[in-house]
């Protein structure tokens, strides 16, 4: 059973689905762009039964608040500094990550601030890689070397229903298979009172995330968490190249490729759940008997 609930951190209400046994071992889901923790509602009930996994959502995403960004500066060092007091609150202590998107370079900043709590990394099109950005990224890229009001307002085409539609189904073998709830859900939280500047906000601070790839590289090489990806192969946004470039930096990670697109839980959340069991049993039971 999912318990659904908010932690208070530095005065702001954050959202999150907690299921499984708080004495097992725990798997913190950290969700991408545009989406939340609902993208993580049939994957928890598939890993609960052996792992305590909790899912926030980000400021300014899914149920969490969402502080005018006047008022809270929108950048993935603000997400990642309120991810780590949150696990901080809830008293969430040695934990794997799953990685998504947003959730990669906010996660990753996580293991470079303590490496000590992170039991694993499950890379689900969690990017850390310049050969795993496509050329979608160019209009954002554009943006980076040249912020100016013209690129900015370039940018609000990604912000649209059509657009949001468009990621969960592209690269999908049969789109029926996409529930239509979930981008209708993400446009309705994206049309809220100034969501946009929020997200165009986060597209401009996207740029410090590149800038700390060497960073992201240079803990998979010295310290080598056991790391799983779990990548949909024809993602527009993230490359399958960058899921296989973690091999380069750690010989040991294991890398799965699957016939989908971006949100590749929409399609394959059983295979992936079975992946990550499989995974995590091999990995978890060798730390313990290393101990």
């Amino acid at each position: 059973m999912i318990n659904y609930q908010h932690a208070v951190v530095d005065g702001h209400k954050i959202f999150y689905r907690e299921a499984g046994s708080e004495t097992a071992p725990a798997i913190l889901l950290l969700h991408g762009f545009p989406t939340s923790s609902h993208m993580f509602r049939n994957l928890i009930p598939a890993l609960a039964d052996r792992y305590h996994v909790v899912a926030p959502d980000l400021p300014g995403f899914g149920f969490s608040d969402a502080p005018d960004h006047k008022r809270f500066r929108y950048t993935f060092d603000r997400l990642a500094q309120t991810i780590d007091r949150f696990t901080e609150t809830i008293g969430l202590k040695r934990h794997a990550l799953y990685i998504f998107d947003y959730g990669a370079p906010v996660g990753l900043r996580l293991a470079l601030a303590h490496p000590e709590r992170i039991t694993a990394i499950i890379s689900q099109n969690g990017n850390a890689y310049e050969e795993g950005l496509s050329q979608g990224w160019n209009p954002i890229q554009k943006y980076w070397k040249e912020p100016t009001a013209e690129n900015r307002a370039a940018l609000r085409g990604f912000l649209t229903p059509e657009t949001t539609k468009w990621q969960y189904v592209h690269g999908t073998q049969d789109q029926m298979l996409v529930p239509p709830e979930v981008y209708e859900l993400d446009s309705a939280m994206l049309a809220r009172a100034g969501n946009d500047e929020i997200q165009l906000d986060l597209f401009l601070d996207y740029a410090s995330n590149v800038a700390l790839y060497a960073r992201f590289q240079e803990y998979f090489r010295t310290k080598r968490p056991p790391l799983l990806a779990v990548w949909g192969k024809n993602d527009p946004f993230f490359l399958p190249a960058g899921a296989e470039a973690f091999k380069r930096d750690n010989p040991d990670a294991e890398v799965h490729l699957y016939d989908t697109g971006h949100f590749a839980l929409e399609t394959h959340h059983q295979e992936i759940a079975s992946a990550i069991r499989d995974f995590l049993d091999r990995k978890l039971t060798l730390q313990s008997s290393a101990a």
